[in-house]
């Protein structure tokens, strides 16, 4: 395709609804001037429009089709949640205004903070992360504040399962703590020998994702919750995957002491793109005074700000003002128009979706990694079979999938199973799309069986064919420059 350089045109200009040009202040060194004009491309306004547009149309989203990417929850989000918290009243609304000229909005928030302490089990949650890294980072820091407070100064270590959700070794040292993995069992679980192994005066907590990355329900979770307690640490827990049980257990339930949400993931936030995220944080009574600032509070006739002075053990700010409170309100409306048990179907689809996709899939020859556990709301095929056997790698599997117009699944994550698709379909997806992906995977097992040099060239219909990744991630050209 072309790039906008390529549709350049001398003395071409878009410039009509631009203001005049000032010229440069008097005090501005002459070194700093332009000699050159910029090598900017000479294009009409219609050029311009037509051009982004098709690059638009050449991407890949929720809304051209569908997105199995493990462990990311790509679904589809109601626009009415948008529409709302898009209003006048919340955008044009000043973040430094006096609390008494935003009490809607101020009731809002904290009524999210009420919804997402009731599904959590916490006692009290803060909105401010603005993405679940940093809402990560912050688990961790209320945790080392926890223990730093109570005189445990050597309690350093975060036990992080090899299953884990990708990011958390990284917050777990950049919270100042040393990452200390903990293996899985062939079966999925945590290896709770292992774990007892690891436990000592030195540990901070444990980092959990449940379900898992890999799919899969720690079935001990109690278990390992009395032996991190017992040893004086504290649970974390990534809520990554909360759409695989929204409804129906809670993660306090289980012996949680922290809990961070995506709401990109989980509560009718876009996701994907690079931002904006959120990562609110909730907390158990013992954490509630580390929380970052700030809160809302609400005193039974008005909302205000909880500010340092309120809490002063707080970890502190996190992000400028409050956050970023436009996915919160999407958040909140997808909350109240689903309700209870709107919720509750949440989980129930995302589960059952994962369910039948697995099962229709083994019934075509593809592998399980765990076939004798019940997915979550995602699940892992192997291909080290097919590898074996064809020469047909997970890779070109997924860049097959492009000219059915599907996007891949997650491939090589969690990286303790070859060869490995991580499928999530997410809870919005019909059984008629899913059933599209069925007849797309097994056109796919045919070919590589019987052509997989067909796989091997994928893809044969996108505007760019399969890429060098290796070469682009070590040699990336970033810049363009004329011929």
């Amino acid at each position: 395709m072309a790039t906008l350089f390529d549709l350049s045109v001398p003395g071409r200009r878009a410039g009509a609804q631009l203001p005049p040009a000032a010229p440069p202040p008097d005090d501005l060194p002459g070194e700093l001037l332009r000699r050159d004009p910029p090598a900017l491309p000479e294009v009409s306004e219609l050029e311009v429009v037509r051009h982004y547009t098709r690059l638009s149309q050449r991407n890949h989203g929720v809304d051209t089709g569908f997105y199995p990417l493990g462990s990311c929850t790509m679904k589809y989000n109601p626009r009415g949640a948008n529409a709302l918290a898009m209003l006048p009243e919340f955008l044009e609304r000043h973040p430094l205004a006096p609390e008494g000229h935003g009490q809607g909005l101020l009731a809002c928030l904290h009524d999210l903070q009420e919804i997402l302490a009731a599904v959590t089990g916490m006692a009290a949650v803060s909105l401010t992360p603005a993405a679940g890294a940093q809402g990560e980072f912050a688990g961790v820091r209320m945790i080392r504040a926890y223990h730093e407070a109570r005189g445990d100064h050597q309690r350093d270590e975060m036990l992080i399962p090899d299953s884990a959700h990708g990011t958390n070794p990284a917050s777990a040292v950049m919270g100042g703590c040393r990452a200390r993995e903990i293996p899985t069992g062939p079966d999925g679980d945590l290896d709770l020998e292992a774990l007892d192994a690891a436990l000592g005066p030195r540990t901070a907590g444990i980092m959990l994702t449940n379900p898992s990355t890999l799919g899969l329900f720690e079935r001990n979770i109690q278990a390992i919750a009395r032996r991190v307690h017992a040893a004086g640490g504290l649970l974390y827990y990534d809520g990554a995957n909360l759409n695989a049980i929204l409804g129906r257990v809670r993660p306090g339930d289980m012996g949680f002491d922290v809990v961070h949400l995506n709401l990109h993931k989980t509560f009718a936030t876009p996701h994907g793109g690079g931002g904006p995220g959120a990562g609110p944080v909730g907390v158990s009574a013992r954490l509630e005074p580390f929380l970052p600032i700030p809160r809302v509070g609400h005193d039974g006739h008005d909302y205000h700000w909880i500010e340092s002075a309120d809490r002063p053990q707080s970890i502190g700010r996190l992000s400028a003002f409050a956050g970023n409170l436009g996915v919160a309100l999407r958040a909140y409306v997808y909350a109240r128009m689903l309700g209870d048990p709107g919720l509750a179907r949440v989980s129930g689809h995302a589960v059952l979706n994962a369910a039948y996709l697995m099962q229709r899939l083994r019934a075509l020859g593809y592998e399980a990694a765990y076939p004798d556990r019940r997915p979550g709301h995602e699940f892992i095929i192997t291909l080290k079979r097919e590898a074996h056997a064809w020469g047909v790698r997970a890779l070109d599997v997924a860049k097959r999938l492009l000219d059915f117009g599907i996007h891949a699944p997650t491939t090589y994550f969690p990286l303790q199973v070859p060869e490995c698709l991580l499928i999530e379909p997410t809870e919005t997806e019909s059984k008629a799309e899913l059933d599209r992906f069925v007849e797309a995977m097994a056109r796919i097992r045919e070919e590589a069986e019987h052509d997989p040099e067909r796989l091997r060239g994928a893809p044969w219909t996108t505007p760019l064919r399969r890429l060098d990744d290796v070469r682009a991630a070590r040699e990336p050209d970033l810049a363009w420059r004329p011929e």
